[in-house]
């Protein structure tokens, strides 16, 4: 950790991978180092990991986010896998079941940067809540699907075209009364009103 790591925040993250085949030990799961390796890339933070790799069981996911959020007290939970139409896709509903608030805006976003690539997006029933202090998120089973949906789709320039999911999760994190984190911007800028900025740190 370098010196500077220990001005911002400390964020605990909770990653869900589900999969029948992969908590079996089938084969490898891809979706938990899938999203650590993008939320190190993109968040500036010092991070603790809870993870945890579970099957398409509803009440297993359902206990999963519970012990995550009201035991570990994670800030952002994030699951992968389990959304699609499938009679054994039960994660959307593991976590509706969890939720103190749903967030839709999350789930509508996601499918609209999918579309931009597959038609079958359609089919996709990610969904965010809120449970306490916690934001979950449902992300995609793909780890290419899992990044871009995260960070949104950009010109050859850089610039957005298509914002991702992530750049609104930090602000919506400190109005639930979590940690303020910060993201680097050349993965994924977050966004906040002026009126909820810290001061920008050195890179």
């Amino acid at each position: 950790m370098s010196p500077s790591d220990s001005e911002f925040d400390r964020v605990r993250i909770g990653v869900v991978s589900v999969s029948d085949r992969a908590s079996s030990g089938v084969y490898e799961d891809k979706g938990i180092p899938a999203l650590q390796d993008w939320l190190v890339r993109a968040v500036r933070n010092p991070v603790e990991w809870v993870t945890r790799l579970i099957p398409d069981e509803q009440e297993q996911i359902s206990a999963a986010l519970r012990a995550l959020v009201d035991e570990a007290q994670c800030d952002l939970v994030l699951t992968t896998g389990g959304t699609g139409p499938a009679p054994r896709d039960v994660t959307p509903e593991a976590t509706l079941a969890v939720a103190d608030k749903v967030m839709p805006g999350f789930g509508e976003q996601m499918r609209q940067i999918s579309l931009r690539f597959v038609p079958t997006a359609i089919l996709s029933r990610q969904e965010a809540v809120i449970r306490g202090k916690a934001l979950i998120i449902n992300l995609p089973g793909q780890p290419k699907s899992i990044a871009e949906t995260l960070e949104g789709l950009k010109d050859a320039d850089g610039k957005p075209v298509v914002h991702g999911i992530f750049a609104a999760v930090p602000y919506c994190i400190d109005l639930i009364g979590g940690p303020y984190i910060e993201t680097d911007p050349a993965v994924c800028a977050a966004f906040r009103p002026k009126s909820a900025q810290r001061p920008a740190r050195p890179a």
